[in-house]
């Protein structure tokens, strides 16, 4: 995808990004290619298809959703799709939960160099933070993270009562939806609709979209051990 249509496709799902965001978006893809020759970000590097298959993607679900107020990104990685959603949307406020310290790292630097406001990045567990800081988000996002009936467990105790969460999966997203039923019922969500798109490349996106009806019981999430030996 080139940059003229990248910036015409969020035009057509009613996005306008202006001249600072466009460049905080090629800063953000320079940056990503700068640092990935250092540590392991990412395997996609070349421009059209970060535009593509990292920011495009990370945007699908603000087409169909109202996406503000306090936004987790849980298992951000190289910041997707906290930082894009950031870009398109200054006035949200993001939480980033990145294990790994090199990757909070590269998320600091690319926060100061776009000079992204109110945007905190942890480097912790999901866990660990959740229990420290449940039902406290509007959104919890999660993309290419685990299976969705470990994942549930890991993003849903993070989400107010009539928040949502995202998860962003590929072409088996219907099958995992299924497959996590009993986990997402227990953990407090209802599944509120299935957001199938298309990439430039033919790849498949299946976002999920979950409302949080009810409080998390007490007791999720469990450790990770526990929850990838015996998911819900």
């Amino acid at each position: 995808m080139k940059l003229e249509e990248f910036i015409e496709n969020c035009e057509k799902q009613g996005l306008h990004l202006n001249e600072h965001q466009i460049k905080q978006f090629c800063d953000y893809a320079a940056l990503l290619k700068e640092w990935n020759e250092k540590m392991n970000l990412t395997a996609i590097v070349e421009f059209e298809e970060v535009l593509d298959k990292h920011f495009y993607d990370s945007l699908l679900p603000a087409f169909t959703n109202q996406i503000q107020g306090h936004l987790c990104d849980v298992g951000s990685g190289a910041g997707f799709p906290s930082i894009p959603l950031k870009i398109a949307y200054p006035d949200l406020a993001i939480t980033i939960l990145e294990p790994l310290g090199k990757r909070v790292k590269f998320l600091e630097e690319v926060k100061k160099q776009l000079h992204l406001a109110n945007v905190n990045c942890v480097n912790e567990r999901a866990e660990d933070y959740a229990s420290k800081h449940r039902e406290s988000f509007d959104i919890v996002t999660a993309r290419a993270v685990a299976n969705l009936n470990i994942l549930s467990e890991l993003c849903i105790p993070l989400v107010k009562k009539d928040g949502y969460f995202l998860a962003m999966k590929g072409a088996n997203g219907v099958q995992e939806s299924e497959d996590a039923k009993q986990a997402i019922s227990t953990l407090g969500c209802v599944l509120e609709r299935t957001e199938i798109r298309t990439l430039n490349d033919g790849s498949s996106r299946i976002n999920l979209v979950y409302k949080k009806i009810k409080a998390t019981p007490v007791g999720y999430p469990r450790m990770f051990a526990k929850i990838k030996k015996n998911p819900l």
